[in-house]
């Protein structure tokens, strides 16, 4: 089955969607953008995604008219015409087409582009089964992170450090030392005494809608969660460590720049969420 995009309103071929040379998401990163999971052939969590891209937009100040109801249609529909059961949709929306120019311009239209992709699951349990590497690199992004913008350049230049050093995820660390969260996940520990750690969601780190669901399942399971950042020597000395994001959903961390966390295998309480959120998924 060959892959239809969704492009400004029209569905077309995968391999001939275009957007104009002067789209401001192209030659600005003047957009946002949310990535969604499609486990049996349905969104997950659509509701949380279309909070925080009406959110990311408002901030931006992108005027868009599109209901939710007609957005989803067409989500739903590209996940039908690609025969994604497992897998994730992606969408982005520009100010538009205009000169360039680095003011808004006076009259532009949003553009919204949308594509959507099988995943292997399969290869995320057998990761999330053995634990993944994770590196540290100082945190160089701009200071409105908690905007799911398009200007993600920072995020590519350390997930390829990390590539680099044969690691799954790099962990951005600010100017104290404390850990603010991965290049495409948030970041979790549990300390000696069993409390789950994560940085609040304030304007250093994206809110995940993945995060949102686990902190929701660990109150379930009364696990005590301390939304505080934490330092790199903390991550290190922590009983565990994971990640959280849309496709990688709960993922153990087995060793931080080389030293294991642990005993070097996937801990309880990681164990625990990902049954949690794959229930989640399910439901």
């Amino acid at each position: 089955m060959s892959r239809v995009a969704y492009v400004d309103g029209r569905y077309v071929p995968h391999g001939r969607a275009t957007t104009h040379i002067e789209d401001r998401g192209y030659q600005f990163a003047d957009g946002i953008y949310e990535v969604i999971a499609v486990s049996g052939g349905r969104l997950v969590d659509d509701e949380g995604h279309l909070v925080r891209l009406h959110r990311s937009l408002s901030e931006l100040r992108i005027e868009w008219r599109m209901s939710d109801r007609a957005l989803l249609a067409v989500l739903r529909e590209l996940v039908r015409r690609n025969g994604v059961s497992e897998g994730s949709v992606y969408l982005q929306i520009s100010r538009g087409v205009a000169r360039r120019d680095h003011p808004f311009p006076k009259a532009s239209r949003p553009v919204l582009v949308a594509t959507a992709k099988r995943m292997d699951f399969a290869g995320v349990a057998e990761r999330q089964s053995k634990g993944v590497a994770v590196i540290t690199t100082p945190d160089i992004r701009w200071g409105r992170c908690d905007i799911k913008t398009v200007a993600l350049l920072p995020n590519v230049l350390a997930k390829q450090a990390a590539r680099e050093q044969g690691a799954y995820e790099a962990w951005l660390v600010d100017e104290e030392g404390r850990v603010t969260e991965g290049s495409s996940t948030n970041a979790w520990i549990v300390d000696q005494d069993g409390n789950l750690i994560t940085r609040k969601a304030d304007n250093s780190i994206l809110n995940g809608i993945t995060r949102i669901a686990v902190l929701g399942q660990a109150a379930e399971r009364q696990i005590r969660v301390i939304e505080r950042p934490f330092t790199v020597a903390e991550a290190k000395a922590a009983r565990e460590a994971f990640i959280t994001s849309t496709t990688s959903f709960v993922m153990p961390v087995t060793s931080i720049d080389g030293a294991k966390i642990g005993d070097g295998k996937p801990g309880k309480v990681a164990s625990a969420l990902i049954g949690a959120y794959r229930d989640h998924m399910a439901a």
